[in-house]
């Protein structure tokens, strides 16, 4: 059986306080996570260094690494020292199974593939590897426009996260080390809805009323963006249906998303005499125009 040098597998001195233990764990565990790196001896490192963090970064467990001594090397075949053993045999508890761990932490810890003896883990069990966790967080378009900071509620935590702007409903914002036993917090956003707009990716999209003669004479109309009030020109002629462009008015990015106007072209009904004339009027100044003959392009 091989000795585990677990100072030498987290890059710490034997003097390392549990802060640095703890740090340097997180930093190997998301270095070589297996769904975060691909190289062949990615998932052994990431068993090695949690099997070093479950050592070194329980205090009881760490004391009694340390009775055997600093003149071992990694890799030195080892066999403990007579009347070894913390206590009673301890078991692997919840959490990963004992396939995580070598045969060197079994035998002195306790665990599956171990001989027993080991130390008395005082019937905790351990937390296994780091995990991700996922959830979702929904948040207004204007925060992706303008970017923001939300404080959150996980579990019985509380979270400040910062939303970048342009983040577009499906994307993930990751947060290192701050899911259960060190793993990341991958919330995957979402737009809650919006009175006016409708997003796709980074476009927007959103219906505007405008009347007969706007439509008709190609008129400037207001038009509300995230960024402010513009102005839209519309065509003369344009017909209800028809969708425009404000290019670089969706949410930013690179390139920026555009924002889709559609024209809903809304007619008055007439409430008096002098209004009715007036499409009377129109009837006769228009005689060949066929409505059902006319698309909305």
């Amino acid at each position: 059986m091989e000795y585990k040098d677990y100072y030498k597998i987290l890059g710490v001195p034997r003097t390392a306080s549990e802060a640095e233990i703890k740090r340097a764990y997180r930093k190997l565990a998301r270095e070589f996570h297996p769904d975060r790196n691909q190289a062949k001896d990615a998932e052994d490192r990431f068993k090695a260094a949690n099997e070093a963090n479950e050592v070194l970064g329980d205090p009881k467990k760490r004391a009694a690494y340390d009775q055997l001594g600093p003149n071992w090397q990694n890799g030195q075949r080892f066999t403990p020292p007579p009347g070894w053993g913390g206590g009673g045999r301890g078991g692997m508890g919840g959490g990963a199974g004992g396939g995580d761990f070598s045969d060197f932490f079994s035998t002195l810890f306790g665990g599956a593939g171990g001989a027993g003896g080991g130390f008395d883990q005082g019937g905790g069990g351990f937390g296994g590897p780091p995990r991700d966790q996922q959830a979702s967080l929904s948040i207004a378009l204007e925060d992706s426009y303008s970017g923001a900071t939300r404080n959150i509620s996980i579990g019985n935590r509380n979270l400040n996260v910062r939303i970048p702007k342009g983040v577009a409903s499906g994307q993930t914002i990751r947060l290192p080390g701050q899911a259960p036993r060190g793993g990341d917090l991958l919330l995957e956003v979402t737009f809650s809805p919006h009175p006016l707009f409708k997003p796709e990716g980074r476009d927007l999209h959103m219906s505007l009323n405008v009347a007969p003669w706007e439509a008709a004479l190609g008129k400037a109309v207001p038009v509300q963006t995230l960024g402010g009030t513009v102005e839209l020109n519309l065509p003369p002629g344009t017909l209800s249906g028809r969708r425009l462009r404000l290019k670089g008015r969706g949410l930013p990015g690179s390139p920026d998303g555009d924002q889709f106007v559609t024209i809903q072209v809304q007619t008055p009904a007439p409430e008096t005499d002098a209004q009715r004339q007036i499409y009377e009027q129109m009837q006769a100044q228009f005689p060949n125009f066929d409505p059902r003959t006319r698309s909305t392009s």
